[in-house]
């Protein structure tokens, strides 16, 4: 398996990880659309440090993780109170030609780690009900699913893990 470098996404990465995301539209369970994630969302992830990706020795991005300490998701009842502060994974995404390599689970393994440096109890995302190959992802590191929610135009399932 080849070694990939997670690092904090820098402005010259902002179009190769926009054209990722619209890669993604319209495949199984991938709620994107063309407004979503957008260029503004993606640089306000990059201004606020909150934008990572995942990088081959040569700088080809195959995939992009964020994290975020998501208000509204935040707030949700279905966390765990004893394990806040919590903050999401959110927006991962890697490149078709790189998909079943453990590149997914490197970039939420790093963006847990990222997330514990800071000060997290937990770490906590959003996944759509119809997305299986993410549900597959999460559940063997450990996430639990905590219930669902409606929001956001979608049914999504809550999934929580202890830093």
């Amino acid at each position: 398996m080849e070694n990939y470098v997670f690092q904090n996404a820098n402005e010259k990465d902002l179009e190769a990880i926009r054209a990722l995301y619209a890669s993604a539209i319209g495949s199984p369970g991938c709620t994107w659309d063309e407004g979503y994630p957008d260029a503004e969302c993606t640089r306000a992830d990059w201004i606020r440090g909150d934008l990572f990706c995942m990088k081959t020795a040569e700088g080809e991005i195959v995939g992009a993780i964020a994290v975020d300490a998501d208000e509204i998701v935040g707030k949700l009842p279905c966390w765990t109170k004893e394990l806040q502060p919590g903050a999401e994974l959110a927006r991962l995404v890697v490149k078709a030609t790189y998909q079943n390599q453990g590149i997914a689970k490197q970039l939420l393994q790093s963006g847990m780690k990222e997330l514990a440096q800071r000060g997290y109890g937990s770490v906590h995302f959003l996944v759509s009900k119809t997305n299986e190959r993410a549900l597959r992802a999460y559940e063997p590191l450990g996430f639990e699913n905590r219930g669902e929610w409606f929001g956001y135009e979608h049914d999504w399932l809550c999934y929580e893990k202890a830093l």
